[in-house]
């Protein structure tokens, strides 16, 4: 159960972020469905990997370059999908940066109404 309101409130998120940063664009709630479920995988399975053989990069610029890898795997989603669009990187930087920070909010929010 929840994961699967996890998994809604996100998609909700990514509408929101298309509502009120024009370089992102989602064109339904379907489509943001799909976005959220693959901006996830990509998180849960690809980074973790770009983390370790970007190590040294990421240390060098103290953890900064960790934006730069979110931004990557948001602006990849949104090449993969119809209905989900990035306008250039800068627009997936800072729509990944607002994406992510409602993201710990709907975690923090999910973990304070599902005790473990």
């Amino acid at each position: 159960m929840k994961l699967i309101l996890k998994w809604a409130l996100c998609a909700a998120a990514l509408l929101a972020v298309a509502h009120f940063y024009s370089g992102v664009q989602v064109q339904s709630f379907g489509s943001a469905l799909i976005a959220a479920l693959v901006v996830g995988l990509f998180n849960a399975l690809l980074r973790p990997i770009l983390v370790v053989l970007t190590l040294p990069v990421t240390l060098i610029t103290l953890g900064l370059f960790l934006f730069v890898i979110n931004a990557t795997l948001f602006w990849w989603a949104a090449s993969l999908l119809d209905g989900f669009a990035v306008r250039d990187f800068g627009a997936a930087l800072l729509g990944s940066l607002i994406y992510t920070v409602a993201g710990m909010v709907i975690n923090s929010a999910l973990d304070r109404l599902f005790p473990k």
